[in-house]
């Protein structure tokens, strides 16, 4: 007897299908594999450096050379739990969860502003300790809107975008509070990052240029007038025009982060014989580990682990073309945008082509959150490549 079907429509059976997709069988040239290499390499890179660059402020502090080390690698197992688990769960399972983690990151960023509650550091209240551990929402933050973006743009189709309505709401309103939240703690920095992957993913999901253009200038004048409104911000922007106006004060850290970059030569002074991370570069085993790893593995070591993140760029953007879905795509895209633009920032600073702005290297960088949150994205990235369309002329040579 003949069975009676009856069709769906075209949207629920696009969504049905994706979400029953299964993974592709992976091979070594599979850009889930190759994101897995690269995310590894970049992870065992980062934990050599923090083990070389923090050992001498880590043994006067603290009696001895691996206090760090034995952190980051603490957090680096942690991580790798995280990025293997996102890595096999559907990310379609991840619709809607924006929306709670992005709700659970501004309590936590109004919970750092709280007095006993916020732990302050340098002049910026951005931890929330427990006992030994200390977690920092504005790192969530950045995964928490990207999940949010692409869970609300993929429900619209691109031709919605084109009312400012629905290209503005909730989108930057959400934007909006996170930005507010880390701008009082004051985190600049971050503010920046956020905005770049919040406008970013709306360019991706095909907002028009007429709206994004305005919006984009206006972030950028805000950017600028906090800028100017704090005087030690300030005093970062003029450094970086001209750092040798002030070599021993504002200028201090670019200074001596020029010169570890420049002693490092071709192929560097070798692993563990820096001289800059006796005291002289400021945050040597977070924000400015990348010029200590220029001295010590010279040119051609940190032309590898640029080589890596531009890798990492080039399969995220070839993960997000070829995603099965719509939010497969924005995910892939606004994970992407976010590894790559902080990268680029950070080493921008060190390097003395950007101001200095206080983001950590990705997955290279000293910092527990940073560094779960970031291999989180990197597993989510990789769900997404797992679930992947392959190529067309792969597909028909297969056929």
């Amino acid at each position: 007897m003949a069975t009676r079907t009856r069709a769906l429509p075209a949207g629920r059976a696009r969504r049905r299908s994706a979400v029953t997709s299964t993974p592709v069988k992976l091979t070594p040239n599979h850009p889930a594999v190759l994101l897995g290499v690269s995310t590894g390499a970049l992870l065992v890179v980062g934990l050599v450096m923090i083990l070389s660059a923090s050992s001498v402020q880590s043994f006067a502090s603290y009696g001895s050379s691996f206090l760090f080390f034995n952190k980051q690698l603490l957090w680096s197992l942690i991580g790798l739990v995280g990025f293997v688990a996102f890595a096999r769960l559907d990310y379609h399972r991840l619709r809607g969860v924006g929306y709670v983690l992005s709700a659970l990151v501004v309590l936590g960023l109004m919970a750092v502003l709280i007095p006993g509650v916020g732990t302050e550091v340098g002049g910026s209240s951005r931890w929330v300790s427990a006992g030994p551990l200390s977690f920092q929402p504005s790192e969530l933050a950045k995964l928490a809107l990207i999940l949010l973006a692409a869970d609300v743009f993929s429900r619209k189709d691109e031709g919605k975008l084109d009312a400012l309505g629905h290209t503005l709401v909730p989108m930057l309103p959400a934007l909006g509070i996170l930005t507010v939240l880390i701008m009082l703690q004051p985190d600049l920095g971050t503010t920046s990052l956020l905005a770049v992957i919040g406008f970013g993913m709306m360019f991706v999901a095909g907002a028009p240029m007429k709206y994004l253009t305005p919006m984009a200038a206006g972030a950028a004048g805000l950017a600028l007038v906090a800028a100017l409104a704090a005087p030690y911000r300030m005093a970062r922007l003029l450094a970086f025009r001209n750092p040798w106006a002030d070599p021993l004060n504002t200028g201090y850290q670019t200074i001596q982060s020029l010169i570890a970059m420049g002693s490092g030569n071709w192929f560097g002074v070798g692993l563990g014989a820096s001289r800059q991370k006796w005291s002289y570069v400021p945050n040597a085993h977070t924000d400015f580990i990348f010029a200590i790893l220029g001295e010590e593995m010279g040119f051609l070591g940190t032309l590898a682990v640029v080589g890596l993140f531009a890798f990492i760029a080039y399969l995220g953007v070839r993960i997000a073309k070829q995603a099965p879905d719509r939010f497969g795509m924005l995910l892939a895209a606004g994970v992407t945008i976010w590894i790559s633009v902080q990268a680029l920032v950070n080493m921008g600073a060190v390097t003395g082509t950007l101001p200095i702005t206080g983001v950590p290297l990705p997955l290279v960088s000293f910092g527990g959150t940073s560094l779960v949150v970031s291999l989180a994205g990197m597993g989510v990235l990789s769900n997404v490549a797992r679930q992947g369309k392959a190529p067309r002329g792969k597909a028909a040579s297969r056929a």
